[in-house]
């Protein structure tokens, strides 16, 4: 079984503020015993290409991804090619997608409070999700995932832990175990396959808040992006 996370924002996401590189993750994955990594920054693929053989050096595998923003909702498409991820702006877009290539589509905290969140677009497009996110921002008295779980079991979807990872002290405590060979397309085809076991543990309530401050806080201590959010690239 393979050690795996889907959703992690660096340094390089173009719209949250990252106080940590991709090679600083890639350094604190491995040393977690992570077996896989997706990198997936809002709105744009960076591409993963160039780290493959340094992380590989350290027994992790790196998987294309991006949190893409379908009609105002946030989706983790990973294991597409850039360019075309660049032109999905519709969840029919999101079909065609994934007529024309293998990849896998996850739900990321689709009930959470928030304005990019899911909710009934869920119901309304089941048929694009191979999988539905628990989050690892939760406590043990609240939980905005429980509905989540609901759904997926509902719709026989299986559920991935992803951390969702804005901190590096976020690793660790959700993630998803994989039965599937060291290959992203291999591990993507077993997940949606429900080949998958779910590790997850609540956070302490002072955890919870400490890294929900620190996070929004963080544009005023870090200060603006200068540039816009850049576009999904290759």
């Amino acid at each position: 079984m393979l050690k795996v996370d889907f959703h992690i924002h660096t340094g390089d996401d173009p719209i949250d503020r990252i106080p940590y590189s991709t090679h600083q993750l890639i350094d604190r994955a491995a040393a977690l015993g992570y077996d896989a990594l997706a990198i997936t920054l809002h709105d744009y693929q960076l591409d993963v290409q160039p780290l493959a053989a340094s992380a590989a050096e350290r027994g992790v595998v790196l998987i294309p991804g991006i949190e893409r923003t379908i009609e105002g909702r946030h989706v983790l498409l990973l294991n597409f090619p850039g360019a075309a991820v660049a032109d999905v702006r519709t969840f029919d877009d999101v079909r065609r997608l994934r007529q024309d290539y293998r990849g896998l589509v996850i739900a990321p905290h689709p009930y959470f409070p928030g304005l990019h969140s899911l909710f009934g677009a869920l119901n309304q497009h089941a048929d694009i999700f191979d999988a539905v996110e628990r989050n690892a921002m939760y406590t043990a008295s609240l939980d905005f995932n429980r509905p989540a779980e609901q759904w997926a079991h509902a719709h026989d979807k299986p559920v991935v832990g992803n951390g969702d990872v804005h901190r590096l002290e976020q690793l660790d405590t959700t993630y998803t175990l994989v039965d599937a060979e060291r290959d992203p397309a291999a591990i993507c085809a077993a997940v949606a396959a429900g080949r998958v076991r779910l590790v997850t543990r609540p956070l302490t309530w002072g955890t919870a808040v400490r890294l929900v401050t620190v996070i929004l806080a963080s544009p005023l201590v870090l200060g603006p992006r200068s540039t816009q959010p850049a576009e999904a690239t290759v």
